[in-house]
């Protein structure tokens, strides 16, 4: 299958209650005028990034008495994410995982 814009994102699943984060590009200058070397913004605690992909959500336990009656094909039941795709999120570089997806860097961290 040839990757393109329009599917690149549907072979990539996330899974439980992760998103799939794209690192917004940083400034190259402070608000004072200093022009910045490449790789400092990447080390501060604090980032941000736009939301390419978020996993289904929490899952609900599933009760475990088994009745007679009931169906044997119950579904998995998820309480939604609150982030959504497009959505700028902030979060904490300590608790992201970096990843490398299309020579592209992301981050996956959970939506908590």
């Amino acid at each position: 299958m040839l990757l393109t814009s329009d599917n690149k994102w549907k072979k990539l699943i996330v899974i439980g209650d992760r998103v799939l984060l794209r690192p917004s590009k940083p400034d190259e200058q402070t608000a004072s005028g200093l022009y910045l070397p490449p790789g400092v913004q990447e080390r501060e605690k604090v980032q941000q990034g736009y939301i390419i992909k978020t996993g289904p959500g929490y899952a609900i336990p599933m009760p475990v008495d088994d009745e007679p009656w009931k169906s044997e094909d119950d579904q998995v039941k998820y309480v939604p994410l609150q982030a959504k795709e497009g959505d700028l999120a902030i979060f904490l570089l300590s608790g992201a995982t970096e990843v490398m997806y299309e020579n592209e860097k992301y981050f996956i961290v959970p939506q908590s």
